[in-house]
C-alpha cells in the first residue's frame, strides 16, 4: 500500500496534507520580481499554498497593489520583504491535518482596515491542528 504520494501539488500521507517540496524549491530560487508581469507570476505560484500560510494576503498586500491598475511598479523594501517573507514561510509550511468528522472544529478569525483572515482546527489530545488557513485582502469601498 501506498504510504504517500503527490496529488495536485500537494504530499499527501497519513500525517496529513503539506506542500510539495520540488514545487516550493522552485519557488525559493525564484529572484525578486523586475515587472508586474513577474510579481503576478509570483502570486500565482505562491498563492497556491495559500492554505498553508498563516495571514497570506495581509504579508502578500505590497506585492499585491503592485497589480492595480495605475500604480507606478516600484518594487521598494516594504515589497522585498514581502517576497522574501512570503518564500521563507512557503519552506517551513506546517503539515495540515485532514478533518476528524467526530470531533468539534474551531474557527478562529482575525480582521484588520485591508484583511481578513481565518484558521480552521481541532483539538486532537488537547493540541490544536491545523487544517485551513484563509485571508483575503478588502478592497477600499
Amino acid at each position: 500500500m501506498v504510504q504517500e504520494g503527490v496529488v495536485l501539488g500537494h504530499k499527501i500521507s497519513a500525517k496529513g496534507i503539506k506542500v510539495d517540496r520540488a514545487k516550493v524549491d522552485l519557488i525559493v530560487k525564484l529572484l525578486p520580481p523586475t515587472s508586474v508581469k513577474g510579481v503576478r507570476s509570483f502570486l500565482g505560484h505562491a498563492g497556491f499554498y495559500r492554505r498553508f500560510i498563516k495571514d497570506f494576503s495581509k504579508i502578500a498586500k505590497p506585492l499585491s497593489d503592485l497589480l492595480q491598475k495605475d500604480v507606478v511598479f516600484e518594487f521598494d523594501s516594504e515589497c522585498l520583504s514581502a517576497f522574501n517573507t512570503l518564500k521563507n514561510l512557503l519552506t517551513s509550511a506546517p503539515i495540515m491535518t485532514t478533518p476528524d468528522w467526530s470531533l468539534s472544529f474551531e474557527l478562529m478569525c482575525d480582521a484588520s482596515d485591508y484583511a481578513i483572515g481565518a484558521v480552521l482546527g481541532q483539538r486532537k489530545d488537547k493540541l490544536p491542528h491545523v487544517i485551513n488557513y484563509a485571508s483575503r485582502t478588502l478592497n477600499d469601498a
